[in-house]
């Protein structure tokens, strides 16, 4: 099943490799396409691409930064994913930056990283004005969005500029610049508070081996185009959605933000999506949200699930792009495949959206792996599994209980170097060639994987049987009225058990429409909460019961990939 299954795909031994492969492919495609100031979409070619590439390398290297550490900021942009390869292929190490970090953070990474420049968007000019009069290490300050040089601020359109200029006249260094594929590259922060994350070390041989394997396993053609929704600064956006599109021949688009999906949606009509479960859940409970607001139209809705999926597995028959085209219409008419990652979701909804006649697929990763380790693979899948290792990664169970859970580890070319200026840490999580990822999980006798929750955020009760959060909180969260739980331990001095606790934000929306009341009170709030409660304490085993809860406006703090930071909700610090 395994091999069978398989695509064939080209080999790449690094970065350099892929766009200099990708352009004799596809150089006069479009590899992005990017709205222009007439607010018209226009494209840049594969070709474009690389001279840019090389052309800022070139003034980099010109700059004095050859393999000096280079910080990148900004929003998904094509000016940024210019600096990441420009940076990895020839100049020295890239380190993205989260832009949802405040300054503080930013200048404390900046500083960890001993970075020499710093490549940002216009949207950064006063921050990056303010920390260039405060880190006198960070020599140069280079704007995306800067016409000129201005005040110490360099402009990212001259460099390149001057970069072509330097390749015209052969000084440019940058072409030639050899690669190590299994030295350090990229450093990537992992999500967190400034005394939490670590610094991840990827090499090119990590990222690529990575493009290769994914590629094996879902197919992305020089047909498909994608819209850019996740933060490049994240492994799982910047290999899956930047670098392995490219490696592919697609065409890249840039989601102008959260709010604009829908609309970018319409314009771009990308084929495949790259996304975390929060968005997928949002965007189903809508379509249901939806029917339920006409008479009869939830049962029509249901009823035509249950015939498109008959016709199409039994008989073949395929009409769900016809049937749930409104549907299909609201993300573009042209989505064939997303991807979810970064959290566990919800196999019903993966598994609707497949009746709709769009292919979820979700998988499992971590920035540490560069960072997928097990996915769905197209034409083998399972709705409520991340799915099968890839392939030339190892992975086991260690130390499984009765149940068969045990910790997740790993082995193969995508696994880090190991964190930055911390030996200790790499020690304890890297041993024996093998990474021992912190994830719990199980196997079915079929190979494929399940992931129940973090080490550390397992409750342990009096009598030694353990409570992952992470499902309590899936069973909340598929009521109608829960936008969002969150579920940890309350150890009771007097008992000595520890008893499930939860938060949760009510869906404010969908209660007003059950009350039929625009005017609700805090006690009608808490009675549904309450109805809910006990409907999800009914399903579940007695030790595993909900015993207190409170309810929750304000959503919880998360990391750019919309997973709640459960270590700041719980102690405060942030």
């Amino acid at each position: 099943m395994t091999n069978e299954s398989l695509y064939s795909v080209r080999t790449i031994n690094n970065m350099k490799d892929l766009i200099t492969q990708s352009v004799k492919l596809f150089g006069s495609k479009n590899a992005f396409l990017v709205r222009n100031k007439q607010e018209i979409y226009e494209g840049i070619t594969y070709s474009k691409f690389k001279d840019d590439i090389d052309a800022f390398g070139s003034a980099l290297i010109d700059l004095g930064l050859k393999d000096k550490f280079i910080a990148v900021i900004g929003e998904n942009r094509y000016e940024w994913c210019v600096t990441y390869l420009s940076v990895v292929n020839g100049t020295g190490i890239i380190v993205p930056l989260d832009k949802e970090l405040p300054l503080p953070e930013i200048e404390n990474l900046l500083i960890r990283s001993n970075a020499a420049a710093v490549v940002f968007s216009g949207k950064f000019s006063s921050e990056m004005g303010e920390l260039s009069k405060k880190l006198p290490t960070v020599k140069y300050f280079i704007s995306m969005d800067a016409d000129q040089e201005e005040y110490g601020i360099l402009s990212f359109r001259k460099l390149v500029e001057y970069g072509k200029g330097l390749m015209n006249s052969g000084c440019g260094s940058f072409s030639d610049a050899e690669i190590n594929d299994e030295k350090m590259s990229i450093l990537l922060f992992t999500s967190g508070t400034t005394d939490l994350a670590k610094g991840v070390m990827l090499s090119h041989k990590n990222i690529c081996s990575n493009i290769v394997s994914v590629s094996k396993t879902v197919y992305i053609g020089s047909n498909d185009s994608s819209l850019s929704i996740l933060p490049l600064h994240h492994t799982y956006e910047c290999t899956l959605g930047f670098l392995t599109m490219i490696y592919s021949g697609g065409t890249i688009a840039f989601n102008e933000g959260l709010k604009h999906i829908a609309k970018n949606l319409k314009e771009i009509r990308p084929t495949v999506l790259i996304a975390v479960p929060l968005i997928l859940e949002s965007m189903y409970k809508k379509i249901w949200e939806q029917a339920a607001k006409k008479k009869g139209m939830k049962t029509k809705l249901k009823t035509a699930l249950l015939i498109s999926n008959t016709l199409n597995k039994i008989f073949r028959i395929d009409i769900r792009k016809k049937l749930f085209k409104a549907i299909h219409d609201n993300i573009g008419g042209r989505v064939r495949l997303i991807i979810s990652g970064a959290a566990a979701i919800d196999p019903d909804v993966s598994k609707g959206f497949s009746m709709m006649g769009i292919k979820v697929l979700q998988g499992y990763g971590l920035t540490e792996c560069s960072p997928l380790v097990i996915g769905n693979r197209d034409n083998v899948y399972r709705d409520a599994s991340v799915g099968l290792p890839i392939p030339g990664v190892e992975v086991k169970i260690v130390d499984p209980n009765q149940k068969g859970v045990g910790e997740i580890i790993t082995k193969g070319d995508n696994v880090m170097l190991g964190y930055y200026k911390n030996e200790e840490v790499t020690e304890k999580c890297m041993k024996n060639g093998w990474f021992y990822t912190g994830d719990l999980g199980y196997k079915d006798k079929a190979g494929f994987y399940y992931i129940t929750g973090r080490i550390k955020n397992v409750i342990v009760t009096k009598n030694g049987k353990n409570i992952y959060p992470e499902e309590v909180e899936s069973y909340i969260n598929k009521s109608p009225y829960v936008q969002e739980s969150l579920v940890w331990g309350r150890y009771d001095e007097i008992s000595g058990e520890t008893h499930v606790n939860a938060q949760i934000i009510p869906n404010f929306i969908a209660i007003k429409e059950k009350l039929k009341d625009i005017h609700i009170s805090g006690d009608e709030i808490m009675r549904v909460i309450s109805d809910v409660v006990k409907g999800v304490n009914r399903d579940m085993p007695l030790y595993k019961r909900i015993r207190g809860f409170n309810i929750r406006e304000t959503e919880f703090v998360k990391t750019t990939t919309k997973k709640i930071k459960r270590y700041v909700e719980k102690t405060g610090k942030k």
